[in-house]
């Protein structure tokens, strides 16, 4: 029984190989001076054809750089751009003026209610004398007030109003308890009406503060959606700001994979800018995405790492699933990178090649990678591809 005849059977039963013996060409192939069996490699740069290997108990997620936080910045009323205190990429303490509308109306607008308030309070002292002197000096009790018979008036307090209030004709109690109830009607309408200016001035000084947009905490100016001299409405963004000194990963983990992780678990991550960092899982969002059934998951990256928002990451998560399962495995020098994903050129019935993205696990350690997402066994690639070239060109396979 050969050794190629055992491999092929195990690999068929799905028992987990080694990768020496998994990605191991048939007997008699050879290899050369790469490391790379000789019947694919012809030439110094032919054709590999994909095999199957046991995958590994790690998966590798494409995911970006986020800010820790970042927000939007809208406008709450409408107006027209007077201020812009910087440019993408300025940094702004906390509170410091970011963008300023114009408040010329408004300020007339709080002058007039200034002016309702002087009114309403003048109006309250007015109201409180008179009420003190119903209190101290009724009117109900003046000598002048109502003289009656042409009689002297004095002679009308003590004898023609007490004989009136007998027969019923009047009660000066009564009056007096009126003429205070009036006054102190007064009283309490000036006060209403000094709360109604103190409240209109409130909302005119909202409004000159919703004018007026302040950085909510230190960061940078990500991004301005204004100049000075446009006019927003409300809800109209004006500026994006980030804290950009606490930067996370967010990726899109398969629902299988979430049981596997827990918040605080540490995981190896690959920054574009900043090579390979450990980064912390912070957050684990409770409920999938309902067309991709992925989870959003945050990851915590060091402080000082270096890059900013945006930046492509990598992260290599536990995938204990996976076990006995088999995965195309290629050369890791077929793999290029254009852009921030990698791809390989597939060799096509036609003989042409075709660039196709692919999305690769972590490198096994002897030359080869496997390929989570993209590609499947018995596919033929470029084994190594020069720099520089470009898809669509024919491969005469028969010189290899």
């Amino acid at each position: 029984m050969t050794t190629e005849y055992i491999k092929r059977a195990l690999l068929t039963i799905g028992i987990a190989l080694p990768l020496s013996v998994a990605a191991m060409p048939p007997s008699g192939a050879g290899y050369n001076n790469q490391g790379m069996p000789n019947q694919f490699y012809q030439g110094g740069a032919g054709i590999y054809r994909v095999m199957a290997a046991p995958q590994n108990n790690n998966m590798i997620l494409g995911g970006s750089v986020v800010a820790m936080r970042e927000v939007t910045l809208t406008a709450q009323l409408p107006g027209r751009v007077e201020f812009l205190g910087g440019k993408e990429g300025d940094w702004f303490t906390p509170k410091a003026l970011i963008v300023g509308l114009s408040d010329d109306a408004l300020n007339a607008e709080r002058r007039r209610a200034l002016a309702q308030l002087g009114t309403a309070e003048s109006m309250l002292r007015n109201s409180r004398v008179q009420y003190s002197r119903e209190l101290w000096a009724p009117k109900s009790r003046d000598i002048g007030r109502m003289p009656g018979m042409g009689m002297p008036s004095m002679f009308d307090q003590f004898f023609t109003r007490g004989i009136g209030s007998n027969l019923g004709m009047g009660n000066p109690w009564l009056e007096r308890q009126a003429d205070l109830y009036g006054q102190s009607s007064n009283v309490q309408k000036a006060q209403s009406q000094i709360l109604q200016a103190h409240s209109g001035i409130d909302a005119v000084e909202a409004k000159l503060r919703d004018a007026r947009t302040v950085a909510p905490f230190a960061g940078v100016l990500t991004k301005k959606f204004v100049e000075v001299g446009d006019t927003v409405q409300p809800g109209e963004p004006l500026v994006s700001i980030a804290d950009v000194t606490r930067l996370q990963i967010q990726v899109e983990v398969p629902v299988r994979v979430v049981g596997k992780l827990q918040v605080g678990m540490s995981v190896p991550a690959r920054l574009d800018v900043g090579g390979q960092v450990e980064a912390r899982i912070a957050q684990i969002y409770p409920a999938a995405h309902v067309n991709r059934h992925t989870v959003t998951v945050k990851l915590d990256l060091p402080a000082g790492t270096s890059g900013g928002p945006g930046l492509y990451a990598e992260v290599m998560l536990p995938d204990g699933n996976s076990r006995g399962q088999l995965t195309p495995v290629i050369p890791e020098q077929a793999a290029v990178r254009r852009g921030s994903l990698p791809a390989v050129f597939v060799l096509g019935r036609d003989n042409k090649t075709q660039l196709r993205l692919v999305r690769l696990g972590e490198p096994l350690g002897n030359g080869y990678v496997p390929v989570l997402s993209g590609l499947q066994a018995g596919e033929q690639i470029l084994a190594a591809p020069q720099p520089g070239y470009r898809a669509g060109q024919t491969v005469n396979q028969a010189r290899y």
